[in-house]
């Protein structure tokens, strides 16, 4: 069985979906995405510049429409999925691949969603906290946040890959307690998603998710706020409504992926099979011209 999991906006970079141009059923779907867009994404996405790239209106539907495209490529070698889960945005990609959605409506959902969160006030921001156990991050980020000036654990990546999000002040706070930590790293993300920061984008989300279309998944899909595979299409939507401001548990649903299926990152990314691999996990990456022929190897053993 094969779990399929797509990556977030943090994997964007100049010349992205360039393999998947390529093949001919890829290269529909990127068009397709491009129809369906207010702004095509795919010259961006080839050409830059990064910066523009980068920014969340445009990174958020650049992954996903390399993870649409590659999920088509998987379906046309005659792949399926046995669960599935994404990283963040790459949640919605998910749940096309398990047949909640379709390929229209999550095009509109991340635009949507990317636009809500570009209107966000820019408050805060998320820093990499390397080499610490999650339970030693939430201390810190306890300390150093406050009721006006919050901070929590947006992201758990990988054992010792944690991210807090929240309030600028309170990120050089934990910075300054954090010296246990091997490294703390700023990311290039536009601010503090993941955390009580993004709250004012939750109503027109809300909206947005319950009005799509949604139908029950064909397999197990594991949210990102529950980190548990479920088909109960209704805590689907809840979690989907709710990770907005809540933290993607990645390194409980890489465990639950690795204990049920062959993970395979469904993109242009290695960044989640990196991750699996600090894990203990395996993870082939679409990106990686021989996954193909691994898992026809794999099918055929």
């Amino acid at each position: 069985m094969l779990g399929y999991l797509f990556p977030g906006q943090g994997t964007v970079r100049v010349g992205m979906g360039a393999w998947l141009r390529r093949r001919p059923v890829a290269r529909a779907v990127l068009e397709e995405v491009d129809e369906l867009l207010t702004r095509p994404i795919s010259a961006l996405c080839a050409r830059g510049p990064l910066d523009r790239l980068v920014a969340t209106e445009h990174a958020q539907i650049a992954v996903t429409a390399c993870n649409l495209a590659a999920l088509a490529v998987l379906a046309e070698e005659g792949y399926e999925p046995g669960v599935v889960a994404g990283h963040s945005v790459g949640e919605l990609t998910a749940l096309h691949a398990a047949g909640v959605l379709g390929r229209a409506e999550v095009v509109g959902l991340v635009e949507t969603r990317s636009r809500l969160m570009s209107q966000v006030g820019v408050t805060g921001g998320m820093r990499a906290v390397m080499g610490l156990p999650v339970e030693r991050v939430e201390e810190l980020a306890a300390l150093a946040g406050t009721s006006d000036e919050p901070l929590v654990v947006g992201l758990e990546n990988a054992p010792g890959h944690v991210v807090v999000s929240g309030s600028l002040k309170a990120l050089d706070r934990l910075t300054e307690l954090a010296a246990d930590a091997s490294k703390i790293m700023s990311l290039a993300v536009g601010n503090a998603f993941h955390s009580p920061l993004m709250a004012s984008a939750v109503p027109g989300w809300a909206e947005a998710v319950r009005a799509a279309p949604m139908r029950p998944p064909r397999v197990p899909v594991v949210p990102n706020v529950t980190g548990r595979p479920t088909t109960d299409l209704e805590l689907i939507r809840d979690s989907l409504i709710a990770q907005l401001t809540g933290r993607v548990r990645w390194t409980e649903t890489v465990a639950v992926v690795d204990g049920l299926a062959l993970a395979v990152e469904v993109g242009d990314s290695k960044v989640l099979a990196g991750l699996s691999r600090r894990t203990g996990a395996r993870c082939l990456s679409m990106a990686d011209p021989g996954t193909l022929r691994r898992l026809a190897r794999e099918s055929a053993a």
